[in-house]
């Protein structure tokens, strides 16, 4: 067992008391929004994020904090040219240019262990004045129809004129951390920087007038002698005293302010104290020597080091920010001997998780992908109820608020370290992406995946009605139903690592998920008829319209993929049901009810006989041999919506297979399911297999028959329709040349193939299903895939790709997706990156070119990233193809 594993598998999770969880955005959030009118991005914007407290949670430039965010370390920086002391990352609102909630800078995370003992990030920072306006300007004239203006076409890096800043975290103990900074100048001429290591306060004491009122923790500099570190002491009630140990420089300054709103500047009102949040910004820019306190107190400081650095060197600052006292000799001999065993035993631990013979650049891909999942680990804090009322020492939120955004959600009190998608451009929980986040983080950290799927189910978390949370721009909307799903693989994952599987954990999410299976089926079964309407389902931009908006004239949608998800659903509860079964027979009874609602779906997915007076036709469309949506308007006959798309691909996800072994195991179960079959064969019909063993004696459990299977097979591995040179295209390539048009209310709707950016702001930001690959699906795919192989093996084998005659079984082809997901991130026979595009830069220079960004999408036909740059949640699976990489993962 590594040393990280002996930390992870201690007891109080003490080690993981403080890690990087500190977001990269807190601005243009739901939880910052008080407005009338729901606006979030422009009530709090960038520009009033440095003068402006926060009252939710902290942000900060590659920060770290306690598990409470009580305490908050990050860096500033100041190139002597910019207009603003760099505090946070800078991106782009919703409405500002063709392709908006964007980040427009390039940040990477290099390197993370699960309890954050060891963490390295890096920043490139331009010694220009960085161009915010020219962002804004530029992005905001070009249309949908125009590629997306990045900061390196800005010409800012140019002649490499920038600096790498690392920062390095190591833990000498839980509560002792050691940070080094590295600032290296890429440049051709000598270089001036500001660093300004900062420490501060959440908040927490300005929102309560009575009762409940938290005392003011306060930051002191401590005296110490001219030849040794600056000491910085902060003392907090939960926290008790700890002290920042800074690196003696003769010219460093220590700075003291209050994190307290500038109100005189955003709001023309007097402030209460003249010590304000954008203190260090007013001094280090402006030169205001009034603007921090000489008293050297307060609850915001940071020490200020003015480096100069000669072109192609490295300049190191050292701090350790600790519970421990004395503080002598902190920052000598030591320090560098725990970075490097750190270091060390972070190699060691990474080991262990690719598998053996693993390529060293794949290796690289992986543990990046890590890394990023470990970053996106976040502190949030969200109490609704609080939030609609307001606080008693602020303006009264609008009486709309009570009629608006999450007013159905007055429970929610969240206050936890949550995965989330992205630390800019995501920093908020969403249910579904977190089922994916956790199956990575299982990998490295098995507790803590099973900790977030059992906190969504908290009664803070999951309403009363049995609903779970979809994201906080709209907790109402509709998430597919992967809970169970990721519950039951990361119950698997660890049970394969350890040898022994949780089934206490197991055990706890299936009660609650009874709850969440039950709300489904009494909410989004309008006609009773096991036929499912979800809304968008996390699909954005890929339907003919927003499938979660009212349909013109009372009109439903009967969806394919809505449909399929609860056949996913019953099938991930029934295979949970026989894990728990096998130690308590009580749960074979409730394995036959999901059963039976997985008979009643397939039955209504497939061929059911048409019901004249009821208007009604399937979801297969026997003309093109494909699933799709069924649109029902009154006084019409219902039809079919023909887009080729992820949704006709979907209902192969309601697969698996059953072992002959467990049924005998379980006599109760199979007498049951036995009595079903030949008492209901209407039903049975439509579930493939289910009375014909396969390979190894197995049952299969799948709405798609094998007829059907190839059908589907030959439209998704067809080179011209879904399968790209990278994954698979959420849209096929088909609508390139023949674009689905619909004429509804008045209106003529379209699809159309597009691999890159969309044209459509259906969902607005950077949302688009259009064409790119993207990876959940994708994911899922490739398991399904693998579980029709548990069945069918050798006797069944289709050709890939499609029309090319060479036949493979399904789990060769299985391995030929996963090997064009990873192939992404991997260089190709040219030495390119595909997720790189055509950016030169990046292919090219060896400061870029083994910085690996991990996209929310990619181009349907070239590979490059697209969407959100550090969508290190889902994409992070990637680290789960490469670690499964020709090994068959356990059924």
């Amino acid at each position: 067992m590594t040393e990280e594993e002996k930390r992870l598998h201690e007891g109080p999770p003490t080690w993981r008391k403080w890690g990087t969880y500190l977001s990269e955005r807190a601005w243009g959030t739901v939880r910052e929004d008080y407005s009338a009118n729901g606006d979030a991005w422009n009530f709090f914007p960038h520009d009033h994020a440095r003068s402006r407290v926060y009252r939710w949670n902290e942000d900060g430039l590659l920060g770290f904090c306690d598990e409470n965010q009580l305490l908050c370390f990050a860096l500033a920086l100041w190139n002597g040219q910019d207009p603003i002391l760099k505090e946070r990352f800078f991106g782009l609102t919703n409405s500002q240019g063709n392709h908006g909630e964007d980040v427009k800078e390039y940040f990477f995370y290099l390197d993370n262990t699960p309890t954050h003992a060891w963490c390295r990030a890096l920043y490139k920072y331009p010694q220009r004045a960085f161009p915010y306006d020219h962002l804004v300007q530029e992005n905001g004239r070009r249309t949908r129809n125009d590629p997306e203006f990045e900061l390196m076409d800005t010409g800012i890096f140019a002649q490499n004129r920038y600096f790498d800043v690392e920062v390095v975290y190591a833990k000498a103990a839980p509560e002792d951390l050691l940070i080094e900074i590295r600032v290296t100048n890429q440049g051709p001429e000598e270089a001036t920087l500001d660093v300004l290591p900062t420490l501060w306060f959440r908040n927490r004491w300005s929102w309560y007038r009575n009762g409940g009122a938290v005392a003011r923790p306060q930051l002191r500099r401590l005296t110490t002698n001219p030849h040794e570190p600056l000491v910085i002491e902060a003392e907090q009630e939960e926290l008790g005293k700890r002290w920042l140990l800074c690196q003696h420089d003769a010219h460093a300054e220590l700075l003291f302010t209050e994190n307290e709103t500038n109100d005189q500047r955003l709001f023309g009102v007097p402030n209460a104290t003249p010590y304000v949040k954008d203190a260090f910004h007013e001094y280090v820019i402006r030169g205001v020597q009034e603007a921090v306190n000489p008293a050297g107190v307060g609850t915001k400081a940071a020490v200020r080091y003015r480096l100069t650095v000669a072109p192609g060197a490295t300049q190191t600052l050292r701090l350790r920010l600790t519970n421990r006292y004395p503080l002598s000799a902190a920052l000598e001999a030591p320090f560098e001997a725990i970075l490097a065993q750190r270091k060390q035993e972070a190699d060691a631990f990474y080991q262990t998780v690719s598998p053996a013979g693993c390529h060293e650049d794949l290796q690289r891909i992986q543990r990046q992908a890590l890394a990023g999942l470990l970053w996106s680990k976040q502190f949030y804090h969200y109490d609704l109820t609080r939030w609609l009322k307001g606080d008693s020492t602020q303006p009264r939120p609008p009486e709309t608020r009570w009629q608006g955004r999450n007013h159905h959600w007055p429970h929610l009190n969240n206050r936890d370290l949550l995965l989330m998608p992205d630390p800019w451009e995501y920093p908020w929980y969403a249910a579904w992406d977190l089922a994916f986040h956790c199956i990575p983080m299982a990998l490295i950290d098995a507790d803590f995946a099973k900790q977030q799927l059992i906190l969504l189910l908290r009664e803070w978390y999951m309403h009363p009605n049995g609903q779970l949370p979809a994201y906080e721009w709209n907790f109402s909307d509709v998430n597919p139903p992967v809970h169970a799903w990721a519950a039951l693989r990361v119950f698997r994952i660890e049970r394969r690592l350890r040898g022994k599987g949780d089934t206490a954990f197991l055990e706890k999410v299936f009660h609650k998920l009874l709850l969440n299976f039950t709300w489904w089926v009494n909410r989004k079964d309008l006609e009773g008829h096991n036929l499912f309407q979800g809304g968008f389902l996390g699909l954005d931009n890929i339907g003919v319209f927003d499938r979660s908006a009212p349909l013109p004239d009372g009109g439903r949608l009967d969806q394919s993929d809505a449909t399929a998800w609860m056949a996913m659903f019953c099938l991930n509860m029934l295979a949970i049901s026989l894990e728990l079964a096998s130690q308590d027979p009580t749960y074979e009874d409730v394995a036959t009810k999901f059963l039976e609602h997985f008979f009643y779906i397939a039955y209504a997915i497939n061929d059911r006989p048409i019901a004249s007076h009821r208007n009604e036709i399937d979801l297969w469309d026997n003309r093109d041999d494909f699933y799709y949506d069924v649109l029902h308007q009154p006084g019409q006959p219902p039809r079919y919506l023909r887009v080729r798309s992820l949704v006709g691909l979907i209902p192969l996800l309601a697969v698996d297979t059953i072992d002959d072994d467990l049924l005998k195991r379980l006599p109760h179960f199979a007498d049951r399911m036995e009595w079903f079959m030949k008492n209901r064969p209407d039903l049975c019909a439509n579930a493939a297999s289910v009375s014909r063993r396969g390979k190894n004696e197995r049952r299969l459990f799948s709405v798609v028959d094998e007829e059907r299977l190839r059908k589907v097979l030959a439209y998704m591995l067809d080179e011209n329709e879904f399968l790209s040179p990278y994954g698979l295209r959420s849209l096929s390539k088909f609508h390139q040349e023949h674009p689905y048009r619909l004429d509804l209310d008045n209106e003529t709707h379209v699809v159309d193939y597009q691999p890159a950016e969309s044209n459509s702001d259906l969902f607005g930001g950077n949302s688009n299903w259009r064409g790119p690959v993207w990876f959940p699906i994708n994911y899922l795919l490739i398991e399904a895939l693998q579980k029709f192989d548990y069945y069918y093996g050798e006797s069944f084998k289709v050709e890939y790709p499609t029309g090319s005659g060479h036949e493979l079984t399904l789990w060769e082809v299985s391995v030929e997706l996963s090997k064009r997901m990873i192939g992404l991130f991997g260089r190709n026979a040219q030495g390119h990156r595909p997720v790189f595009g055509d950016n030169e830069t990046f292919q090219h220079d060896p400061h870029w070119r083994d910085l690996i960004p991990f996209h929310e999408y990619f181009h349907g036909d070239n590979g490059a990233g697209l969407g959100a740059s550090h969508q290190t949640g889902w994409t992070a699976l990637v680290a789960k193809l490469i670690q499964q990489s020709g090994n068959r993962p356990s059924s």
